[in-house]
């Protein structure tokens, strides 16, 4: 394989708010043994004044696993990134990419584009602060200022004056007045263009693409053109399909992990963490869509739904959520197959059977 298909983000999940907690990434784990996880966005503010242990603490099975961080001022940033790699995060990066109102309001995320020596100053404290890899999660642009000439004097600002080696880039620009975060993910053009003509300009640098990628073939077709891809809402709507993620993107040798083995060992993941005061429902969110096309999928959710806020240290409500179910082996549905995985590709491939 060639340095580029050996990319430490070859293939990531993206940080997603309120989803890709502890929990989901030992999820992801059991069914990816390559992939790159992100944490939530953790805000340096939450590090300086708040339960630092709440928010670093993570199961020594994420790994590779990178910490996010929101955040503008680089005395701060650079003291969170030193936390996180005491923690233990294999790799420290800054958010240039949300556009939420309470983002904007403390100056970090996409904002962050207007003022790429900010962003370049918080790198390099970063990266003076630790000896893992500082990376930026970003858009192609904001607002007007959405030419590709524009986003290459920032990667070329923070490249060359903080160091970044490594971009993650949403290939959306962000509005950041008039558009809801959702909206920001779906309104704007995406331009994967943007991305392959900056990796054409910046060889040297590794940019990661994100934005609207939905199958495997689709992502293999891409990393012929990047170092990388990191898959968002793909990745938690429909989660089973990251059990294929080592045969078909990283040539793994070894079969696909089968539904049931996932299932069993991440009860086994938690029950213990129930016997140390961990809650069901918190643990329980990320099974909900392990599922999706199978018979009873729905009745599973409801289920869990309903009686893991009640029930909250009683593994039994699991048990009862998978006798719901009826073949849990079973083929997902045909439209799922295809929108997550491409034609025929489940039926010819050698590597996919259980």
């Amino acid at each position: 394989m060639s340095q580029k298909d050996t990319s430490p983000w070859r293939f990531c999940t993206a940080p997603m708010l309120d989803w890709t907690d502890s929990h989901y990434r030992v999820l992801a784990r059991l069914m990816t043994r390559h992939a790159r996880l992100y944490t939530e966005m953790v805000t340096t503010g939450a590090l300086m004044h708040g339960d630092v242990a709440r928010h670093l603490q993570f199961n020594s099975s994420e790994h590779a696993v990178a910490l996010q961080l929101g955040g503008s001022d680089s005395a701060a940033l650079a003291q969170s990134a030193a936390l996180g790699e005491q923690y233990g995060f294999d790799e420290i990066n800054l958010n240039v990419g949300c556009p939420s109102d309470r983002v904007q309001n403390g100056a970090f995320g996409a904002c962050l584009m207007a003022t790429p020596l900010i962003v370049a100053e918080g790198v390099r404290a970063m990266r003076a602060a630790v000896g893992v890899p500082v990376t930026v999660k970003t858009r192609i642009g904001i607002d007007r200022s959405d030419s590709f000439d524009e986003f290459s004097r920032f990667i070329d600002t923070v490249a060359g004056q903080g160091g970044c080696e490594v971009f993650i880039i949403h290939a959306r620009k962000a509005w950041l007045d008039g558009l809801s975060p959702k909206q920001n993910r779906e309104i704007p053009p995406l331009r994967w263009d943007f991305v392959h003509r900056i990796q054409e300009q910046f060889p040297e640098l590794t940019f990661v693409l994100n934005g609207k990628l939905e199958t495997l073939p689709q992502m293999a077709e891409q990393l012929d053109i990047v170092p990388g891809v990191m898959v968002g809402r793909a990745a938690y709507q429909h989660i089973d399909w990251l059990r294929y993620v080592d045969q078909i993107l990283f040539n793994a040798p070894y079969p696909v992990i089968s539904r049931t083995e996932v299932i069993q060992r991440y009860l086994n993941y938690l029950e213990a963490q129930l016997a140390q005061g961990q809650t069901l429902h918190s643990m329980t969110k990320p099974l909900l869509t392990l599922v999706n096309g199978l018979p009873g999928a729905r009745q599973f959710r409801r289920h869990l739904s309903e009686q893991a806020p009640k029930r909250s240290h009683d593994a039994r409500v699991v048990h009862e959520a998978i006798a719901l179910l009826g073949d849990f082996e079973s083929d997902q549905s045909e439209e799922l197959q295809w929108r997550l995985m491409g034609p025929q590709v489940l039926l010819e491939s050698p590597l996919l059977s259980y």
